[in-house]
């Protein structure tokens, strides 16, 4: 499993203020997409999500998204080294992603960044 960054995650209260200054720090335009009632911005390094306290109360709980070169290889590995798999794999608009457990408690995104 080829690890090839990680995305920070944000939780903002309104998208559409937030969006122009990430956009200017990270010198790109945002790539927009819903997911389950959560509007979502990704700029750069960043992933901005707005959307129902109840719906980001579980985002806030996924330290990062990890990018990396194949999910299925990743769950493999993982799966190998003693992480829970929590969801997926399942296709995004950003790519195929995974939910983990690692052994320490700290739970992760993982991306392949394959559009579906």
């Amino acid at each position: 499993m080829n690890i090839l960054g990680a995305t920070l995650r944000v939780c903002v209260d309104d998208l559409e203020a937030a969006v122009p200054f990430y956009e200017r720090l990270a010198g790109t335009g945002a790539l927009r997409f819903e997911r389950g009632g959560v509007q979502v911005a990704a700029v750069g390094c960043f992933l901005l999500m707005s959307g129902p306290a109840t719906e980001l109360e579980v985002l806030r709980k996924v330290a990062a998204t990890i990018a990396v070169t194949d999910v299925d290889e990743a769950v493999k590995t993982l799966g190998e080294l003693g992480a829970d798999i929590i969801a997926g794999p399942v296709a995004t608009p950003a790519g195929r992603n995974l939910i983990v457990r690692h052994p320490d408690g700290a739970v992760y995104e993982y991306v392949d960044r394959r559009p579906a």
